[in-house]
Formats: C-alpha cells, structure tokens, sequence
C-alpha cells in the first residue's frame, strides 16, 4: 500500500508541472486528447495527461488504451454536412458520373425507339448537304485553301522586319491590311456566292476569325521580341539556344508559324510546352467522343415545330434543348476536339477550360468557359488599354464590345441576314453582371448564371431561328417555294 501511494503522488506531481507538447490532428482529432474523463489506474479522476511524461508502454497496451470508455463516447465534433455550402466541400465527381450514366441511359432509350420507329437518322449525305449543296461546287472548303495566301504575307512581313528591309512603322501598315483583308474577304465571298450553305460559311468564317486572331498575336509577339533583343538580325538561320529552345528570329519559318495555326491556342510563344510522345489509347477515345455526337438529329427534330407554327419564342421545350445541344457542343469543343489536335500534335497546355459551371459572378463564367479566347483577350487586348491610360471598367467593356463583334459577324454573315440579337445579348452581359456581382453571392449568383445560359443564350439562337424561318420559308411559300 506505500508503495501505491508513493506512485500516486508521484503521478500527480508529475501531470501538474509536465509540459504541453504540440500534437498532430488526425481526421480532425488530435492524437491524444487533451481532455479525457475517466477513471486512472489508482481510481482518481485524471483532468489531464502530458504525453512525453507517460510511462513507456507496448504496442498491445497503447491498442488497449484506444477502447478506454471515454474515447468511445467521444464519436461527435462540430461539423457541416457535405452538401452544406458551409462545409467547404467540392469534390462532385460521383454525382458528375451519375450524371453521365443517367444521360447515357435515357439516351440510350430514344435511341432505340427512334431506331425502331424511324430507323438511322444520321444519314452521311444530310450531314455533308449541310456544308455542301454540289460536291463540284465547295466554295466554303475553296475559302479556308485561300487563308494560306494570309499566312504566308504574315510570315514574309515578320522576316523583311527581321532584317531590317521594312520599319516598324511600314510593318504595321502591311499587317493591318493583311488583318483587315483577313476579316472582310470572307464576308464578300459568303454574301456573292449562292451556293454557299449557312453551315459551310459558318465554318468558314470561323476558320477565318481563328486565324485572324492568331496572326494578331504573331505580330505582337514577334515585336516583343525585337523590342527585347535590340539586334538587327541579317540572316534567317536557326538559332537555339543551349536548351534547345528557339530564339528570334530562329522562329520566323514555315514550319514554325503552321505548328501554331494548328495547335489549340490563340496566343504565339517561340517555344509552347510539348508532351513527351502522343498516347494512342487517349487519342482513340477522344476521336470517338468526336464521331460519336449525335447533334444532327437532335437540330432536326428540334427544328419541325418550327416549320409547322411559328412557336412562342420563351418555350420552355425549346430552350432545354438548345442549352442541351450548347453543352453538348461545349463538351465536343472544348474537351474532345481540342484534346486531339493537342495530343496529335504534341501540344502540352490542355487548359481549355476552368471551372465555369461553378461560376457564382458572370465575370467569373466568361473567364474561365473559353480559356483560349480569354488569354488572348487578356494578353492582346485588355492589358495594352490598361498600359494605355484606359480605365479598367472601359477595359472591359471593350472586351465585350469586341466579343459581341465576332459573335455578331459570325451569326448574322453566315445567314446572310443582318439582326443584332446576337450582339444585343453580348452587351447584356454587362449590366447582367453588374447586377450578380453586386447583390447575388454564392449558391445564388451561380444560380443567376445558369439561368442566364439556360434562358439567356437559346432566346437569342430561336431569334435567329425565327428570322431565318420567316425569311427564308414564309415568303418562300407566298411566291412559290423557298428561296
């Protein structure tokens, strides 16, 4: 019994003057708790234990110690669910796949039925009738063969700059000619010539507004680099650098500039990020991501309504769908497509997109949904007017001004038609912004964003829509046929 005692007020002594130790936490509770209420082993109430104080011990008794009475009944701690915006939680990805095995599953099912009611759809022909009207006749394929005529007096323009034959100032007089002429060619062409279907002209104008905006940003970066180097290089041999990595004017060849009018980028560099070697299996299935859309049937069937009525331009019917075929081709886009070209061509950076769905301010949406189109607007266009004097509101109401442009040019042109919804929509943007940034946060900003895809963006298309149909077939019936 003295000897019990002793150790008891030896234990004492030692919990009152030990020193605290900083421990771990582990799951969201510390490896030993600071507070445990319980029985010791002498039957008084331990308040509180210091780690590096107590006695060395076994594995099995450090197990044992686990399943004192005390740490089972400490199950609980001040926590948010999951789902509570308060939880901090975001990784969604089961419910991403749930989404995608229901989407396969219910389509799987129309897909059937369609087979049996209406066998194949998607019929060759149809699909190639919507680019072509006359297979000997391809004025839209013949326009994107002559944008090499455009390339190749960028690429002579960058090599008479490099050698000093052109001034700077002469320089950008060629290259503005050759830019203009980049956007207004197309348009003539698509407005003269008949044949050319809205489909193939879109396509087309597409082709020709990438390029434009790609031989912008080889002119700006070219110039940065003779600003840089301070050298008035006379020859065009390739230059490289102990890493390997070309320097200007090295870049200034053929197959230097047509590298970058392939690669899924907007903005030139002399030396993009390359992946170590092209993977088969990830190549094969984005190319059968590509071939396996079936967006053609869906715009059919979407379109018959229209030929029987003229429906109520906010149907709810309608506009699921056109935000459905939006995503669809968002997905198509910007993951599939762009994923291949990188990989066939080696091209390292594959951020194509951000986290758009998440978007809670719609500033935040048009950021991060178009990666490509936002570092060149951010790194040729915005950042130049801020250098400039320009505010940075006005900055970025030129964005959009600019982004309604092309929209509008690449709309309104193809249909050969001239009707501002397209470019109404774009300027919305900015008060529509004004307003979420300002009195909506969280769950409901980005609620207001989805609306605004949902609602926003398939009223403008079924504006177009309407236009087209009434043009095109109404009066096409009162004088006998269509157009």
């Amino acid at each position: 019994m003295e000897e019990t005692g002793a150790l008891i007020r030896k234990r004492r002594a030692t919990i009152s003057t030990g020193k605290g130790v900083t421990l771990k936490q582990v799951n969201g509770r510390s490896a030993v708790n600071e507070s445990i209420n319980g029985h010791g082993d002498s039957g008084n109430i331990v308040t509180k234990r210091n780690v590096s104080d107590l006695p060395s011990t076994t594995s099995k008794e450090r197990k044992k110690g686990r399943n004192v009475p005390s740490d089972r009944q400490s199950c609980h701690r001040l926590q948010e669910s999951l789902l509570s915006s308060a939880s901090g939680y975001r990784n969604y990805r089961g419910v991403l796949n749930w989404c995608v095995v229901m989407l396969v599953l219910s389509n799987a099912r129309l897909f059937l039925e369609n087979l049996l009611k209406y066998g194949i759809l998607v019929d060759p022909i149809q699909v190639v009738s919507l680019f072509i009207k006359d297979p000997y006749n391809m004025p839209a394929a013949c326009l994107v063969i002559v944008s090499n005529v455009f390339i190749v007096a960028a690429l002579y323009t960058e090599r008479r700059l490099s050698v000093g034959c052109f001034s700077e100032r002469v320089g950008l007089l060629v290259h503005s000619i050759n830019l203009s002429v980049t956007l207004c060619f197309p348009v003539a062409i698509v407005l003269m010539v008949k044949s050319m279907t809205p489909v193939g002209g879109a396509s087309a104008l597409g082709v020709y507004t990438v390029l434009f905006l790609k031989l912008y940003s080889y002119k700006d970066v070219n110039k940065w680099c003779r600003e840089m180097s301070h050298a008035k290089a006379r020859s065009l041999a390739r230059s490289l650098s102990l890493d390997y990595q070309v320097s200007y004017p090295g870049n200034l060849t053929l197959r230097d500039l047509y590298y970058f009018v392939f690669a899924p980028t907007l903005c030139y560099e002399l030396n993009f990020p390359r992946s170590p070697r092209i993977r088969m299996s990830f190549l094969l299935r984005r190319l059968f991501e590509m071939v396996s859309s079936w967006m053609i049937p869906i715009i059919q069937s979407s379109m018959k309504p229209l030929e029987v009525n003229i429906i109520p331009l906010s149907s709810l019917s309608h506009q699921v769908p056109n935000h459905l075929l939006w995503l669809i081709f968002f997905y198509w886009f910007f993951h599939s497509s762009l994923n291949f070209i990188a990989e066939l061509l080696q091209f390292g950076d594959r951020e194509f997109y951000r986290d758009w769905w998440n978007s809670e301010t719609i500033t935040y949406f048009w950021q991060n949904w178009n990666i490509p189109v936002h570092k060149w607007c951010l790194r040729h266009f915005y950042k130049p007017l801020l250098k400039s004097g320009v505010s940075k509101w006005l900055g970025q109401s030129a964005v959009f001004l600019a982004s309604a442009f092309f929209h509008e040019y690449l709309v309104s042109v193809p249909l050969k038609m001239l009707r501002p919804w397209a470019f109404m929509g774009m300027m919305a943007q900015l008060p529509l912004a004004w307003f979420v940034a300002r009195f909506l946060r969280g769950n409901y900003g980005n609620a207001a964003v989805w609306i605004s895809l949902i609602i926003g963006q398939p009223i403008a298309v079924l504006m177009y829509v309407h236009d087209y149909y009434v043009l095109h077939y109404r009066e096409g019936s009162a004088g006998g046929g269509p157009e």
